[in-house]
């Protein structure tokens, strides 16, 4: 200050008290809550089958961010998010309820636990975007790129995580929104079904902090520039448009014709003894009459004679004489059973049950290879824990544990042509990417699917099931025959393409009857793998990367806060 200058004299007290800071209207945080919640709940749900509204997976998470932004109190986000996500599991679950007819209303119960339960790896996910969102507004460009980058990594090894937590649920991964869009399909065949998921929520988060940034440039002029945005659609280009090349120039090549029977025998009555009889003859008359379509080779779904085939030899002999007369040979699925030795304590004999997949030639009879279901379904083709907790016995409808087989070998399928690998998947395993996985590292040519929908009734169990034959078509670069008692049967091309599927003259898939489909092949891919067969889960491993390195960015912006818009 210069010598001499005064001082400039202090303001004059005021009696008008300090102005209060202006808070948002009670109506605007209701509307950020039923928005959050609508299209978390609406748009996730509507994004898969019976809905198929694939867009909604590229939005249903961007209000979710725009509010997140906002920094809404915990016990608000919590109960919107964690709701919404429950709801939408239980919609999506809901077919999960005519298990009643079988299990009565422990099914219900089950329903709405297993809803519960994966409705919380999502609601975790929400919990995570809403602390480290906020937070990066602190941060560079670089530093807020990795925070996206490791929130879109948190879901995928989320993702991973519930696919083998207690034996593993993997329904329903976000990839599998896409199943009726190839196009955006072929990064699985580099990074796994988890390549695509991670695209989807990265380009979900990258246009909620472009709406957020274009919202700023309105109101304050700040810089439009949303470097996330355009990483949100770099990732979505890459594992989409960008891989579809690889489609290009096919060379394909016929396989075999594959005659699917689909006899849709209700599930009250498929272990009746007194109902033995005619399912036979069901299957009988049905592969008689597909015969007359000339297929190379007849294909039976899961389980679906009501006898064991082996161990039973009435039961062999039946299946051996229908294919001798057919001149084709039937891969069919059907309850194996052994009887053991006594175990080393001198016991009594112990019986061994699998379900399997087996092959009956015209001459050769029954194949001696044969395919075990490795991966068995809790509660319902065994008990958990059943010496430590007996009790469950009596809340659960199964008998006997089966056993879980061990080897993913091919079945080998002789046509006029070739002879044939075939990988087999029994019933849900096919959501389990490992097991189509192992399948063809040990030579499988074609994966064939057996199943058996019809415990689920008419509802979007069997299409949402069928999602997932798509996703491990394209990791596996392998075509997919799917055969299921009632549906949902039909082949994909190594491409994610439905080449063909069976459904009546209403256009049901559930019903009885047969159809012929030319199963084919890329030459290209004969004796190749895909990156995803021959690496494995690298992907979640480097999306398990980005979440610490996003943790860290958080960590780092907790003591430089940044400008955040307060609800």
């Amino acid at each position: 200050m210069r010598r001499g200058a005064k001082t400039p004299a202090a303001p004059a007290p005021s009696d008008d008290p300090a102005p209060e800071p202006v808070s948002p209207p009670a109506w605007l945080g209701r509307a950020w809550i039923a928005v959050v919640w609508l299209f978390v709940a609406g748009l996730h749900t509507a994004a898969f089958p019976p809905f198929d509204l694939p867009e909604s997976a590229y939005v249903f998470a961007v209000p979710a961010v725009l509010w997140a932004l906002r920094t809404p109190r915990w016990k608000t986000w919590l109960w919107t998010t964690g709701s919404a996500c429950l709801v939408s599991w239980l919609v999506i679950l809901e077919w999960l309820r005519t298990l009643t007819e079988q299990a009565g209303p422990i099914a219900l119960l089950g329903w709405a636990g297993l809803a519960a339960v994966v409705a919380i790896f999502h609601f975790a996910w929400f919990a995570a975007l809403r602390r480290a969102l906020p937070r990066s507004a602190a941060l560079d460009t670089l530093g807020r790129c990795t925070v996206v980058l490791g929130l879109a990594g948190a879901w995928v090894v989320l993702e991973w995580i519930r696919g083998w937590l207690f034996t593993g649920f993997p329904w329903l991964p976000l990839a599998a929104s896409q199943w009726q869009r190839p196009v955006m399909l072929q990064g699985a065949a580099y990074g796994g079904a988890w390549a695509i998921s991670g695209a989807l929520v990265l380009f979900n988060l990258g246009l909620g902090v472009y709406l957020e940034r274009m919202y700023r440039w309105v109101k304050e002029r700040r810089s439009r520039i949303c470097v996330e945005f355009y990483l949100g659609l770099v990732g979505l280009f890459v594992v989409s448009f960008g891989l579809y090349g690889d489609s290009v120039g096919q060379q394909r090549e016929i396989l075999f014709r594959a005659g699917a029977l689909q006899p849709h025998i209700p599930q009250s009555v498929k272990w009746d003894p007194a109902e033995a009889q005619d399912i036979l003859e069901i299957l009988e008359s049905e592969t008689e009459m597909l015969s007359l379509l000339q297929p190379d080779a007849i294909f039976w779904p899961e389980a679906v004679t009501p006898v064991p085939l082996a161990g039973v030899l009435r039961m062999q002999r039946w299946v051996e004489e229908l294919a001798a007369r057919m001149e084709r040979p039937i891969v069919l699925g059907s309850v194996g059973y052994e009887e053991l030795p006594p175990e080393a304590d001198g016991g009594l004999p112990r019986d061994r049950w699998t379900n399997g997949l087996f092959v009956v030639d015209p001459v050769t009879a029954l194949d001696d290879r044969s395919y075990a279901k490795r991966h068995l379904v809790p509660f319902g083709e065994y008990v958990p824990m059943r010496r430590i907790l007996p009790f469950l016995e009596k809340l659960v409808p199964v008998g006997g544990d089966f056993s879980p087989g061990e080897s993913a070998a091919p079945l080998l399928v002789r046509t006029p042509n070739r002879t044939t690998q075939v990988g087999g998947l029994i019933c849900y395993e096919d959501v389990f990417p490992g097991l189509a996985r192992g399948a063809v590292r040990e030579g499988a040519q074609v994966l064939f699917v057996a199943t058996n929908n019809a415990w689920f009734g008419e509802g979007g169990a069997a299409f949402q099931h069928a999602a997932h034959s798509v996703l491990r078509a394209v990791e596996t670069r392998r075509p997919v025959l799917r055969v299921g008692n009632a549906g949902w049967s039909g082949w994909i091309d190594e491409y994610g393409n439905i080449r063909d599927r069976m459904f009546d003259d209403r256009g049901s898939i559930y019903h009885r009857g047969s159809a012929v489909f030319v199963v084919s092949r890329d030459r290209r891919w004969s004796g190749r793998e895909s990156v995803y067969v021959r690496r494995g889960d690298w992907f979640v491993a480097a999306s398990a990367l980005l979440v610490v390195l996003g943790w860290l960015a958080v960590r780092r912006a907790s003591d430089r806060p940044g400008m955040v818009l307060e609800s």
